[in-house]
């Protein structure tokens, strides 16, 4: 298992579309990823479950990432949680 946090840049923090983004690449990796903030793990690859932790601009999050490709998964995973989306 990998883990690393990263801190969310966007102004709008992870509303509907870039938790829409995020979800999507999760699901292309075979490996088990985990969002984590605030002490509150979900499962990064439910639409639903990422939307509960509430993530706004400059929360830190840390990604919990196990088995297959795990290290390609959090190298990408890291870059969309840090990546400003435009509006």
């Amino acid at each position: 298992m990998m883990s690393q946090t990263f801190t969310v840049l966007n102004p709008s923090g992870f509303h509907a579309r870039p938790t829409k983004v995020f979800v999507q690449k999760v699901s292309t990796f075979p490996c088990k990823v985990n969002v984590i903030k605030g002490g509150k793990k979900v499962n990064g690859k439910s639409s639903l479950s990422m939307l509960t932790l509430g993530i706004k601009q400059n929360d830190e999050v840390t990604l919990e990432v196990e088995g297959e490709q795990e290290e390609q998964a959090l190298k990408e995973l890291g870059a969309l949680l840090t990546t400003i989306f435009e509006e």
